[in-house]
This record gives C-alpha cells, sequence and structure tokens, in this order.
C-alpha cells in the first residue's frame, strides 16, 4: 500500500477523496437534503504547506426511487508548488425493480493533476439487489453492471503497451455497499468496487471506502475514513516517470447537514 504524497494532500481536510465518506440524510419522503463538508490545514517552518478541501452532496429518496448528486473541489500545495488540483462531479439514480431489485445509473467527471488525468468521464448502468431490508439506517446493497470510462491525459504515456494522449475502455462493475447505525449517534459506512476492464483484458481498477460520523449536534458531525484506490496499469509519463498504481488515505472533517 503506497501513499502517495499528493494524494493525501487532497484527502487530509476531508476525503473520494470522499470526505471521510459521511453520508447526506436518506429519508423517503421525496425531499431534497444536502451535506457539506469544508477544510482547511497549514503547516509553516521545515515544511510550508496549505490544504482546502470543499465537499457537497445531495439527495432525494422516495420509496421507489433515490437520486444523488456530488462534488468536490481539492487544492495543495507544499513549499510554493501546487501538489493537487482534483475536482469531481457525479451523479447516480437507483430505481426499484421489486421490492428486492433496483437498477441503477451513474455519470462521474473527474480532474486530477497528480493523477495525470485532465478530464476522465464515466458512464455505467446494470442492476443490484437489496440485501437487507426494512431498516434505511441498516442496508446492505450488491450491483452488477458494465461501464464506459474515458480519460484524457495531461501528458503523454506509455499505457498498456502503446503511447497515449487519451484512453477509453469499456468495464464490468461490480460493488457492494452498506450502512450501519452503531447508535443514536454513530453511523458506519463501506463500499467496495471493482472494474475490469473489458478492452484490455487483464487491467483493472478498484476501491475501497470506509468511514464513521458522530453526530455533536443536529447538523454537525465528526467524520473519520479511509480510502484506498488501485489502478492496475496507471501508465508511465513521458520521460519515463511513473506514477504509483495505489494511493491511500486517512482523513477526517466536520459536517454540516441540512435536513
Amino acid at each position: 500500500m503506497h501513499f502517495h504524497a499528493p494524494f493525501l494532500v487532497a484527502c487530509l481536510a476531508a476525503g473520494a477523496c470522499s470526505t471521510a465518506w459521511t453520508q447526506v440524510t436518506l429519508k423517503p419522503d421525496g425531499q431534497w437534503r444536502s451535506l457539506f463538508t469544508a477544510g482547511a490545514n497549514a503547516t509553516s517552518g521545515n515544511s510550508n504547506t496549505t490544504q482546502l478541501n470543499a465537499v457537497g452532496e445531495g439527495a432525494r429518496v422516495t420509496e421507489r426511487d433515490k437520486l444523488t448528486v456530488r462534488g468536490q473541489a481539492n487544492y495543495g500545495q507544499v513549499n510554493g508548488a501546487t501538489a493537487t488540483q482534483r475536482y469531481l462531479l457525479g451523479s447516480q439514480y437507483n430505481r426499484d425493480i421489486s421490492r428486492h431489485s433496483f437498477y441503477f445509473g451513474s455519470a462521474d467527471l473527474l480532474r486530477d493533476r497528480p493523477a495525470n488525468i485532465d478530464l476522465r468521464y464515466s458512464l455505467a448502468a446494470g442492476v443490484g439487489r437489496h440485501m437487507r431490508l426494512d431498516d434505511i439506517d441498516n442496508t446492505f446493497d450488491i450491483s452488477l453492471g458494465l461501464g464506459y470510462t474515458q480519460d484524457r491525459y495531461m501528458r503523454t504515456v506509455q499505457l498498456l503497451g502503446q503511447t497515449r494522449t487519451d484512453y477509453g475502455r469499456t468495464e464490468l462493475v461490480m460493488s457492494e455497499e452498506s450502512n450501519h447505525k452503531i447508535s443514536d449517534t454513530t453511523k458506519l459506512r463501506q463500499r467496495v468496487a471493482l472494474f475490469p476492464n473489458l478492452t484490455d483484458r487483464g487491467a483493472y481498477r478498484a476501491l475501497l471506502d470506509t468511514g464513521v460520523s458522530v453526530a455533536m449536534t443536529k447538523s454537525l458531525s465528526l467524520t473519520a475514513g479511509l480510502s484506498y484506490r488501485y489502478d492496475s496499469d496507471p501508465g508511465i509519463g513521458l520521460p519515463g516517470v511513473g506514477l504509483k498504481k495505489g494511493d491511500a488515505a486517512f482523513v477526517t472533517g466536520v459536517s454540516l447537514r441540512f435536513d
């Protein structure tokens, strides 16, 4: 497990990489609810660093479907040099087919300077199953689908045996996700997803997100979580500078809910 410095800079203030992976309140009443997290950190002396992070998430849930939207912006400097510029925008729609089954569609946009991604867009659709029902605070879902991801790189890379400025591929999407209410004030959430590359067999991406939130008031929560991202072949930037396959981070933050 490699702890990539720019990745950690992006995540220390809040988190996906996922803002310590907290979650907007989900109630099946058809009303929009939102969650915002902002954080900052600075050091001076032998090391001068600045880290800024802002994340927002919204959700509308009914008895039959769920629509979520999320956005994230990270910026960081280390000793006067820009170390992090990461922006994310995404949305997912789930609709129940039956009491136990659902289908989903998702769309994501990403710009990540340390990862050499000028722009990535990902589209996916598939089906899933509710493995645990009747308690919105304690859920467990599994899903399977197909997706398409297109990357445009900031610098030319050697990737899967070819020199590329962009790369598109079809992926299998497999994931499981659960939410757990530990107490009246503490909630735990986790997700594991695997994206085997169907265009170039043998390559794949994977992710793990897990986080806990502890309510301080009705609106404010402390959050902490672990995020890990893996890419079996992230490419080698010319002239020969490689990118690490794994990025991991432990993240903390404070979230404000609007229910």
